[in-house]
């Protein structure tokens, strides 16, 4: 697939109160679990995304440091955009571990030149499991260099100038995009 997957583990797990990427979820650590499903899409290249390189990244992913100002994904997403070489991005959170590769392969078939697409939830999207384009680079890029660093209305705008589209997620799929960020999300996934 010619697109370049990374993974966003760049969070500082303080409301869970340790490091998130090692968690084990049905006996992985979530890192392998999210590698593992990114590379059944077998895409061109695998970017960690992090503050700092993580000791359990494996030789053959490549870590790019959040870009500066550290400001959380939006940092890890202007970083990979500008490293990529593929024109598209697939980017997964590291804490959603029911993800599965039949839903980022119907994102990845709905791509198209220039444009990249956002799953939608009741009105507000999803866009730490998307697929963005190389010309938003540039959205991120701005972004980070002015004083709104909500991800949600940088997304808004995409949507508005063309280079996302919004794909709305039916209820049956929305347990996908659960988020394990404190400790009682955790208890919820035993």
């Amino acid at each position: 697939m010619n697109i370049t997957a990374v993974l966003l583990a760049g969070g500082e797990s303080r409301r869970m109160g340790k490091d998130k990427t090692t968690l084990l979820f049905r006996g992985k650590p979530l890192w392998k679990l999210q590698l593992e499903l990114l590379g059944k899409l077998q895409p061109s290249e695998i970017f960690v995304s992090a503050r700092t390189a993580p000791s359990w990244r494996p030789d053959n992913v490549q870590f790019i440091e959040d870009a500066s100002p550290s400001r959380g994904p939006l940092s890890g997403l202007a970083a990979s955009l500008a490293k990529m070489c593929t024109e598209h991005l697939l980017a997964l959170a590291i804490d959603m571990p029911f993800m599965t590769e039949i839903f980022l392969r119907n994102l990845c078939n709905q791509i198209e030149p220039g444009c990249g697409i956002v799953p939608i939830i009741a009105d507000r999207a999803e866009p730490l499991a998307a697929i963005y384009p190389r010309e938003a680079e540039i959205d991120f890029r701005d972004a980070l260099a002015g004083n709104d660093f909500s991800l949600q209305r940088l997304v808004r705008r995409l949507i508005e100038t063309g280079n996302l589209r919004e794909m709305p997620v039916a209820e049956q799929e929305q347990r996908l995009f659960f988020s394990v960020n404190d400790p009682s999300d955790l208890m919820a996934l035993l």
